[in-house]
């Protein structure tokens, strides 16, 4: 008789293809996913915020996976670059001082627009296409507001925070938004039937 060995997590034993060893490999995914758009990266001479496929990948995870499991790929992506992994955008401080410097902010809003995403697109039966568009603009809201308020406070200046983490990136990120948007249409309902 073959047997499959259960994975053992947090000392709880999961058995592989268990819907908590799925979730548990999609968190890591999502993670894995931000970690690897993270890696496209632009600096910009005019702004310490570099230009990348975070933003979109963010939005992609929160949707693809919802609310809590989006959240808690976020979460762990945060982790692992605070950590020191180079999961970050490769411009930048390493490890939990990037959290603290002009991006920082943007990074600790990932969780949460994650959430925002997957718990605007679930809701609801009727006009999915417009759920999924706004709670894309909205999980983008929340990123910017995270970065706009971190790069305030480090500026002192709400007009400069503004100059430089929100104006330069618009166009950029409305064609990330819409791309998002298409992502999640079209994978959304297949993931995350099976979490």
């Amino acid at each position: 008789m073959n047997r499959t060995e259960p994975l053992v997590v947090s000392g709880a034993h999961v058995a592989p293809g268990s819907l908590a060893a799925r979730r548990l490999l999609a968190i890591v995914a999502g993670a894995a996913v931000v970690a690897l758009a993270a890696q496209v990266a632009v600096p910009l001479p005019f702004t310490p915020v570099p230009m990348t496929l975070q933003p979109l990948a963010v939005l992609v995870v929160g949707g693809v996976l919802g609310a809590r499991l989006g959240a808690a790929a976020l979460v762990l992506y945060v982790a692992f670059g605070a950590l020191g992994l180079p999961v970050f955008a490769p411009v930048g401080p390493p490890g939990a001082a990037r959290l603290l410097g002009p991006t920082g902010g943007y990074l600790l809003a990932y969780p949460l627009a994650a959430a925002v995403v997957g718990w605007i697109a679930a809701r609801g039966e009727g006009r999915r296409v417009a759920r999924v568009l706004l709670g894309c603009a909205a999980g983008m809201v929340v990123i910017h507001l995270g970065g706009s308020a971190q790069l305030a406070i480090l500026t002192g200046d709400v007009g400069a925070a503004a100059r430089f983490g929100l104006v330069p990136f618009l166009t950029g990120d409305l064609l990330k938004i819409g791309i998002a948007a298409l992502i999640i249409l079209a994978l959304g309902r297949r993931v995350h039937s099976r979490l």
